[in-house]
């Protein structure tokens, strides 16, 4: 071979190589894995919250498919999933698109749309839907009011019927109906390769840590032999913990109260931690507050009761130093007045930590 000629083809099959790199990444972006996987996208007249529920034989199925924006909408990305849907169509719906418009305008500009299952719910609570003929069947969807219901790769169209009928009927607040739902769809047949892994966003504007964020909830199950039976009890504490917030706000607000008004806010406060520790029962720190709120109420004996079951959920909160605790709410001045219960008192003494030995 010509020495000259050498350098050329080298560059030449570089470029080629970076081409196909190119390439590579392109589909690794928009082509990508099947996203087999049944979803419920919804919205909440009442609350304003939009979710998203999904469950797939698929391993962490919520990093793919949902995305929401409070006060936005949110979108359902499946099948051979296009990861690009989520940013593009929560930008066209926050300029006030309807959801069948994004619908058209997402799937129209992509070559492997036959292949994409989508679902969307705009600002209206309008919601639309599309499966690519080329999505693995049973593909397809049903929409309703205020919601979309769609899968592939599943045993049937019952599985869709089920979810639909679920999220319509089903009691409890928005978050417990989608779960519903997606558990109705699994009961009529659900993924037809089985279960893996499941998802719940719900986003409400401010709604998150601190009110930094609006992922109200936000739960992952990425590997699990039931992912929606593991997905509810999750939601559970995040239930739990959300009633805990509403009772701190409640005691706050009593705090510069008087008189009636006091006594319904510490009253409002308890209810919201009863219901919390039916939820969460093993919350120590739940039953530390209860406790507080039970004293402020003038109730030694409940407080002590729910005293101790903190301390059986959780006997270490004996053995930390008392700045320790008070740092986590349970303040010395509360040990104080529960240990003069005698129930408390045998307790609390009886986890007290050993002496070290005498050398």
């Amino acid at each position: 071979m010509n020495r000259l000629l050498l350098p050329v083809l080298l560059v030449l099959i570089l470029l080629g190589k970076t081409a196909s790199a190119q390439t590579a990444s392109t589909e690794a972006v928009i082509g990508g894995p099947h996203i087999s996987t049944f979803s419920i996208v919804a919205y909440d007249p009442d609350s304003g919250d939009y979710g998203i529920a999904v469950q797939s034989r698929f391993f962490a199925v919520g990093e793919v498919v949902p995305h929401a924006a409070a006060d936005t909408g949110a979108i359902a990305t499946q099948a051979r999933a296009n990861l690009q849907y989520g940013a593009d169509g929560l930008r066209l719906l926050a300029q006030g698109m309807a959801a069948d418009k994004v619908v058209e305008q997402l799937i129209n500009a992509d070559p492997l749309r036959d292949e994409r299952q989508l679902a969307i719910i705009d600002q209206r609570g309008i919601a639309a839907n599309f499966t690519g003929k080329n999505c693995l069947p049973w593909a397809g969807g049903r929409t309703g009011q205020n919601y979309a219901v769609q899968g592939n790769l599943l045993t049937g169209p019952r599985v869709v019927d089920a979810m639909a009928t679920a999220f319509e009927t089903a009691p409890g607040d928005f978050a417990t109906r989608l779960v519903y739902a997606i558990a109705a769809g699994q009961a009529a047949g659900g993924d037809a390769r089985g279960r893996q892994s499941a998802a719940l966003l719900v986003v409400r504007k401010n709604g998150g840590y601190l009110g930094l964020t609006d992922r109200y909830i936000n739960l992952h199950v990425e590997d699990h032999p039931t992912p929606i039976r593991e997905l509810a009890r999750l939601l559970k504490i995040r239930q739990a913990q959300l009633a805990t917030g509403k009772a701190r706000q409640q005691l706050q607000q009593a705090s510069a109260s008087e008189g009636a008004q006091r006594s319904a806010l510490i009253g409002h406060a308890r209810e919201h931690m009863q219901r919390a520790l039916q939820l969460h029962p093993q919350d120590d720190y739940g039953w530390w507050l209860l406790a507080s709120i039970y004293l402020l109420e003038d109730q030694p004996r409940a407080a002590a009761e729910a005293a101790q079951r903190a301390l059986l959920e959780n006997p270490t909160w004996r053995r930390l130093p008392a700045s320790t605790r008070a740092r986590l709410g349970v303040a010395a001045e509360l040990i104080e007045a529960l240990l003069e219960v005698e129930s408390f008192e045998r307790v609390w003494h009886s986890l007290a930590p050993e002496e070290p030995s005498a050398r």
